[in-house]
């Protein structure tokens, strides 16, 4: 495979500048410059239908939801490919551009709509007239009562990870069952059909056509999505995305209407059956309440230790402190636990932590203008896809160099959004538990280089979501594991840099999310793929 060319250690200060410039143009979306070409995978992957799935078990589940086809030379399927005909006879401008956006592959630009929602939702709770922080509620995504600060998803780091994570595995589970189901029965395209078909820009199919992969992706993507970002203009938009891929085989010439039927009812089905896991993983719980977020100070001051607090004007409470609670993919609660406890912090007391504080206040008292540039490229803050956005975005890279299938692509996705989740749950557990407060608490006149986050300083998020990312895209892609080792590094690194964390939050960061993403390549060692 090619070298991928990557932005770490070597990201100087005036090419930072210009990317926050252009940033700074534009807040709506986030624009990570990717140009997709033609989806031509190197493998088909025909075989993908007996992957191992998260939690799918066999397509006997869908048995009542997708029926045997009709036959190629039955009078329904003939009227369907006249139908065909007649789409790709009228094609227009506005369709050919459909098409040649989602024949770069219809997963990869589900990751990034995905990242723009994130970013565009990022943004935190701003005070009311009462001194208090409104929580965000799906209830209320669009804000109706115009109160400040409640629009509903604050996409946060844990809120994003999840996020990416759902919808990796609900793509991923749903095209094994397409593929499965394609092997089944076997079905052509209509251009194989009826040879006068010549397709519109789109290459001729190598795989059966019933159902159709486009369909389920985009059936699973939106349903999971439009709950995840339910702003009536997200809804509209992501409703707008749908309908292009689920059609666009049709008015290329390539899927016939009932092959695109049948791949809309798997794709909602399976996502039924990843939703309901989603509906009980605790996140109902995340928030906490008074009486939780106290218990969380007393416990620590039991120990002898100085509580994290929030440093806003007026106190903020804790971002999701009972996050750490939630359902894990690819390890137990026992298991979990045990990695997240494995590192614990320096007492306050200490004079080793004492020669850390005075560190972090060393790097901010002397920025460099190396450091600096790094500080706010892995800062992946509000308005930004946040830092499992940004490994999504190095990932894509990779992916597209390797030229992988549909569902390779959703598996890899899936791989490295599971074991990003699984840090956030880790490394929220640990905050929780240890409640260490941030460097300026410890001592105030440390200035921080970038913003600082609202919970506890123990572990580092951005090292222990990198350390698990580089972990697992080192084992897709092991021609690029020096660089996502150096880019693991480097965010971690950013934080101290940038005043919020000490060195033992990056270097136990770091610690357990390469524990995390060992669990997840444990998986991706016996899902049965070659």
């Amino acid at each position: 495979m090619k070298k991928i060319p990557t932005k770490n250690i070597k990201v100087t200060l005036s090419a930072f500048l210009l990317i926050a410039g252009l940033i700074a143009c534009d807040k709506t979306l986030e624009k990570d410059g990717t140009e997709l070409v033609a989806l031509n995978p190197t493998k088909i992957d025909d075989n993908a239908g007996t992957w191992k799935t998260y939690t799918a078990t066999s397509i006997a589940e869908y048995a009542t939801v997708i029926t045997m086809p009709d036959a190629v030379n039955s009078a329904k399927y003939l009227s369907e490919i006249e139908e065909v005909k007649g789409e790709v006879s009228k094609i227009t401008d506005t369709r050919r551009e459909a098409i040649n956006y989602w024949n770069g592959g219809g997963v990869l630009r589900w990751n990034q709509i995905m990242r723009e929602m994130v970013a565009k939702n990022n943004l935190p709770p701003v005070e009311n007239d009462k001194g208090l922080y409104p929580i965000p509620s799906s209830a209320n995504p669009d804000n109706l009562d115009n109160l400040v600060g409640t629009g509903f998803p604050f996409s946060n780091p844990p809120y994003a990870a999840r996020a990416y994570s759902y919808v990796s595995v609900a793509q991923y589970d749903a095209l094994v069952m397409a593929m499965a189901l394609k092997a089944k029965y076997a079905r052509k395209s209509p251009n194989a059909v009826d040879a006068s078909i010549i397709p519109v820009i789109v290459a001729a199919p190598k795989l059966n056509s019933f159902p159709s992969e486009d369909a389920v992706i985009s059936a699973v993507s939106y349903e999971f999505m439009k709950r995840l970002f339910p702003k009536s203009a997200d809804t509209l938009y992501l409703y707008k995305k749908k309908e292009e891929q689920k059609w666009f085989k049709l008015w290329a010439g390539v899927s016939t209407r009932s092959d695109i039927e049948a791949g809309e009812k798997l794709g909602k089905a399976v996502f039924a059956k990843v939703f309901a896991r989603f509906k009980t993983d605790g996140m109902a719980n995340a928030v906490g309440t008074q009486t939780k977020w106290d218990s969380l100070t007393k416990r620590c001051e039991e120990r002898g230790e100085i509580a994290w607090k929030s440093m806003e004007d007026v106190p903020r409470p804790p971002m999701l402190p009972m996050y750490g609670n939630l359902i894990t993919w690819n390890m137990d609660r026992t298991t979990m636990t045990s990695i997240s406890m494995s590192f614990p912090p320096l007492l306050t007391k200490s004079v080793e932590f004492q020669a850390q504080l005075a560190e972090v206040k060393k790097y901010t008292d002397n920025p460099t203008r190396e450091n600096t540039a790094i500080v706010h490229f892995w800062a992946d803050g509000a308005g930004t896809h946040t830092p499992p956005g940004h490994w999504n975005q190095i990932a894509e890279k990779y992916i597209v160099a390797g030229k992988q299938s549909e569902v390779r692509t959703a598996r890899s996705y899936a791989l490295l959004n599971s074991a990003m989740m699984d840090a956030s749950v880790s490394c929220w557990y640990t905050k929780s538990c240890y409640y260490f407060p941030r460097p300026s608490q410890m001592d105030p006149s440390i200035k921080t280089l970038t913003g600082l986050p609202n919970f506890p300083s123990y572990t580092s998020g951005h090292s222990t979501f990198s350390a698990a990312a580089a972990t697992v895209l080192s084992y897709l892609f092991p021609d690029g594991a020096s660089s996502f080792q150096a880019q693991a590094n480097e965010a971690s690194m950013s934080r101290l840099y940038g005043g919020i964390h000490y060195k033992m939050d990056c270097e136990g960061g770091m610690k357990i999310g390469k524990a995390v993403g060992d669990k997840a390549v444990l998986r991706g060692q016996s899902d049965g793929v070659q």
